[in-house]
């Protein structure tokens, strides 16, 4: 019991200090949708980082390397490094200068000024919706399967160990199930998003990130004290399934690898992100987050690898990929408490995306579909009523999903979800440095990239891990499909109008 109230602490401790924003909070819809543009370096890097940061990361990244090796890491973490920094200097601050210019705080407003078509928006809005949801699966499915794994039943080679809750939850071992887990999740993150929208969100960030953080190399060095250090727990790993030969099917083929470079892109269209760097101060609060997010994702990354591979030498071979992360923690540290801080850290990890994720679906909600073209003029007290209440809607919808596609692979399905916002970059490239890319040019790449993206989630099983033309990741041909249609049908139409290319472009 020890374990589970100390996650019920920090829980508590999230939400209290989550809630604390509140004292800040203006009571206008700049404020719930933006934070009134206020957000410091410090903290616009953790919540940035935070909201990248999710069950992707810390359990998918321990089960994958489980299955696949060392070559997990190089797969996103090394390129991941790299290329979000990369977007955040050549979107990121583009972006954050043109949203504080004409006060936009959805993406979707940019893009219908941009582009010129009122319908573009609604176009693009069910889309960003339909690839943001998987998204949100994820972490709700994560912490399910991150919980039920820490306090059901174990079996050691002194025994078995009885769950948390033998007789109440005999379905799930003792352990507790992903329906209790979903739940309180939710709860916890629509409590501070109801009340203090993207302020409290990133005051939540901030302390989930530096939470998460510690955790993870915590329990990195527990673990690896516990397999007799560094040396002995790769002595292990040369026993495990892993050892095979490149016949055998290890490793990772090189197009597919190369490939794989193209995932790291989607930050570069995540609504929520867009919507975090619309909160900061000034063009200087993206300093730090350019140069310091490499760091802080090799940091959670490496532990998280590296405890991934070792389980191979202490693990079965078909243990369920989300499961790794939990039993070895379960399995090696003994003392509860500690336990229940490292498990406190995996929640903190996906409950920073969880937050901004509800947020920005309820700000798009707002801005791009009710108000957008609306003649009746609604006061801030309104506006957030709505807001808050489609929120409620997105929490809703997750919670039930996430009890229907439980058993799913939390890696794969986060693969699946960025590969589709990786795919509308070309969208966002062209709108902020290509003068000529028009309406149809848009409407072009949108459609296209959604048509190749969905072919190909449907031929995958709706969701596994899947491959064409001999190891290349669909998101590069998506990529491509996106760019062409852009570049076709920009060029086969008329050009913007000069106010628009002024606007947008305008002389310094």
């Amino acid at each position: 019991m020890e374990t589970l109230w100390v996650i019920l602490i920090y829980l508590g401790g999230l939400l209290a200090f989550a809630m604390g924003s509140k004292i800040f909070f203006r009571g206008t819809s700049a404020d719930y949708f933006v934070a009134s543009r206020s957000i410091g370096p410090f903290m616009l890097l953790m919540s940035v980082f935070g909201t990248t940061m999710t069950a992707f990361a810390l359990v998918g990244s321990t089960g994958k390397s489980f299955e696949l090796g060392v070559g997990t890491y190089g797969l996103m973490a090394s390129s991941s490094g790299l290329i979000h920094a990369a977007c955040f200097f050549v979107i990121g601050i583009r972006l954050w200068a043109i949203g504080k210019r004409h006060g936009y705080v959805t993406q979707i407003q940019f893009f219908r000024e941009r582009f010129q078509s009122s319908g573009f928006g609604y176009l693009l809005f069910p889309i960003l919706v339909m690839l943001v949801v998987p998204y949100l699966l994820i972490g709700v499915i994560g912490a399910s399967k991150t919980i039920m794994g820490v306090t059901a039943a174990k079996v050691t080679p002194k025994g078995t160990i009885p769950g948390l809750f033998p007789e109440a939850f005999e379905a799930t071992n003792g352990g507790i199930p992903p329906a209790i887990t979903g739940a309180v999740i939710c709860l916890v993150v629509l409590c501070y998003i109801f009340a203090g929208g993207s302020r409290a969100a990133a005051w939540a960030n901030t302390f989930q990130t530096l939470v998460f953080m510690a955790m993870g190399v915590l329990a990195f060095v527990l673990i690896s004290n516990k397999l007799g250090g560094l040396g002995g727990a790769i002595e292990q790993v040369k026993e495990s399934h892993l050892v095979r030969t490149p016949s055998e099917g290890a490793g990772v083929p090189p197009i597919t690898f190369l490939t794989y470079m193209f995932i790291p892109l989607s930050v570069g269209m995540f609504p929520h992100l867009f919507q975090h760097w619309l909160t900061a101060k000034s063009a200087k609060s993206f300093k730090l987050t350019v140069v310091a997010h490499p760091i802080c994702i090799m940091i959670v990354w490496v532990p998280c690898v590296l405890i991934g591979l070792w389980a191979t030498g202490k693990l079965p071979e078909g243990t369920p990929p989300a499961a790794v992360l939990a039993k070895m923690v379960g399995m090696l540290v003994k003392d509860p408490v500690i336990v229940g801080l490292v498990i406190s850290g995996v929640l903190a990890a996906i409950m920073s995306s969880l937050d901004s994720q509800f947020l920005c679906l309820g700000t798009m909600f707002t801005n791009d579909v009710v108000l957008h073209n609306s003649k009746k003029k609604y006061a801030d007290k309104t506006i957030l009523l709505i807001a808050r209440s489609f929120v409620v809607f997105i929490v809703v919808l997750t919670y039930i999903l996430s009890l229907i596609l439980i058993n799913q692979n939390v890696f794969d399905l986060a693969v699946w979800s960025f590969s589709g916002f990786a795919a509308l970059t070309p969208l966002v490239i062209a709108a902020l440095y290509w003068k000529r890319a028009n309406r149809m040019g848009a409407f072009a790449c949108v459609i296209a990239t959604t048509v190749t993206w969905f072919t190909f989630f449907a031929m995958s099983g709706w969701g596994g891990e899947y491959t064409v033309l001999g190891g290349v990741m669909p998101v590069a041909i998506c990529w491509l499909a996106g760019a062409v249609g852009m570049v076709i049908g920009s060029l086969a139409t008329p050009a913007p109008d000069e106010a628009t290319v002024e606007k947008f472009f305008p002389k310094l």
